[in-house]
């Protein structure tokens, strides 16, 4: 999770930016991290720009729906919509956020665009392949499939309830704003300095959306020098606060919040 902070901040140009050793050793990392950098960069860069939009802003992000879209779309566009959205997806983030939706999609659609989403899949695959054979399924387990499957699940849930928690504000295209979205739209994750050091403080994320070129290491110092950033909105870890944004399924429109799906 640290070096995917290190990955995250190069692939922004906030670190690094003129290494290109230190470009190729991201490539790499991407590739086997799962997060090739096709379309880490490209999803991710649109997110920065798209924020909070009800349109367009479910690239490199969770789709969002408003309640009357909800509620007149079929069956199995619902279904579609709950499933991406549901604590049992983010839980098996690295299957279904990693491994197809980083990976496996992006080279169906693009295959020239996205090869090293190709690459990043028959890499991973060969590790796991080498595992098994050389150590068994303990061996597979304990060194790829567990780690794995841990980090991606706090990783998914993290870029969840990072635009999806009480309180976040939506807004349509013609009053969209880059600084309300930032402010308005971008959690601040409450997490003791443990978590905030193997996180590299991806709870500031509302200054992160403010300016992406501002090293990791640089946020707890941007919070303390400037007060018009000290009141985010905020959650936390707390699993009273991690139900409360997994209860989160549309924007409703005329009450300007986010709702179960009892409020439909």
């Amino acid at each position: 999770m640290r070096v995917f902070v290190i990955y995250h901040d190069q692939q922004h140009y906030a670190i690094l930016s003129k290494s290109k050793l230190a470009e190729g050793l991201m490539k790499i990392f991407g590739i086997l991290a799962l997060t090739p950098s096709s379309v880490w960069r490209s999803s991710h860069n649109h997110h920065h720009k798209h924020n909070s939009k009800l349109r367009g802003s479910d690239i490199g992000s969770f789709p969002i729906m408003t309640k009357d879209q909800f509620v007149q779309s079929g069956r199995g566009r619902r279904f579609s919509y709950l499933f991406v959205r549901h604590p049992v997806t983010i839980l098996f983030g690295y299957v279904f956020m990693f491994l197809f939706g980083m990976c496996l999609n992006p080279f169906l659609n693009h295959p020239t665009r996205h090869f090293d989403c190709l690459v990043s899949l028959l890499v991973h695959g060969a590790i796991a392949a080498a595992l098994l054979y050389f150590g068994g399924w303990p061996a597979l387990l304990l060194t790829l499939v567990i780690p794995f499957f841990i980090t991606y699940a706090v990783a998914t849930y993290f870029f969840y309830a990072q635009h999806n928690f009480p309180g976040v504000s939506y807004d349509v295209q013609g009053g969209w704003t880059y600084e309300k979205a930032a402010m308005e739209s971008s959690s601040f994750m409450r997490t003791g300095p443990v978590m905030s050091w193997f996180t590299g403080n991806i709870s500031y994320h509302h200054i992160h959306h403010l300016n992406a070129r501002i090293p990791f290491y640089r946020l707890p110092e941007v919070i303390r020098a400037t007060p018009e950033l000290q009141n985010p909105k905020s959650t936390s870890l707390n699993p009273l606060d991690v139900l409360r944004c997994l209860r989160l399924k549309v924007w409703d429109v005329e009450e300007q919040q986010m709702i179960g799906v009892r409020g439909l």
